[in-house]
């Protein structure tokens, strides 16, 4: 039996502690800030959050080697577009890989990325991203990979009424690798909802509803 030296069983402790501590410190942010823009070259209208959610990687802290092992990041947003109302939706995710733990190859394969939210996984879509427009999202990392993938007006709604999300995504070996969020996601999602007029509305004839929305 390997018996560990007592400061690197406290060094353990106080990394699961502080990461503990991130992830219950999440509700108490304030919601990430939706911000929009105008694209030059298209002059199509671009809404995103004024910065991308981060999710860390779990499960490869080695208290044998505490200091060879970099959690990999994973940064996700969503996007809407508004082409003189004509409005389409996506979410933009970059990898930013780290060293020591799971080898993630392509996040765009199918499979490779599920939505952990409060009423069930959602398996995403990869998409092309029309080279016209330009990114949404600035590059987080130096290295790593940037995919889109497919959203609705639903999923969103769905994502915002999570009380936290969270992503699965498939390693190179098919390990599933749980990534947790350090941010409040349900708010920053709440927020990108109401100012992009998703919010579904009461029935008709109720307080407050007149059974329409603007978008879908």
């Amino acid at each position: 039996m390997t018996i560990l030296h007592p400061s690197l069983v406290r060094l353990g402790a106080i990394q699961c502690a502080l990461i503990a501590g991130l992830l219950v410190g999440c509700a108490s942010q304030a919601p990430v800030e939706s911000v929009e823009r105008q694209d030059e070259r298209t002059g199509i209208t671009v809404a995103t959050l004024a910065q991308p959610l981060t999710f860390t990687e779990t499960g490869i802290y080695d208290p044998l080697a505490p200091d060879q092992t970099q959690a990999t990041m994973i940064y996700l947003g969503p996007v809407a577009w508004d082409r003189m109302g004509d409005y389409s939706y996506l979410l933009w995710v970059q990898l930013a890989p780290g060293v020591g733990g799971h080898r993630i190859d392509d996040i765009r394969a199918r499979g490779a990325i599920r939505l952990q939210l409060d009423d069930g996984p959602v398996e995403l879509t990869a998409l092309t991203m029309p080279t016209k427009v330009g990114d949404p999202y600035p590059p987080i990392a130096p290295v790593g990979e940037t995919a889109y993938f497919t959203a609705d007006g639903a999923l969103l709604r769905r994502m915002a009424a999570s009380r936290r999300i969270s992503l699965k995504i498939r390693a190179a070996d098919l390990t599933p690798v749980d990534f947790l969020p350090l941010q409040d996601t349900r708010g920053a999602f709440e927020k990108f909802v109401i100012d992009q007029d998703l919010v579904e509305p009461l029935p008709a004839g109720k307080a407050g509803g007149s059974g329409t929305k603007r978008r879908p």
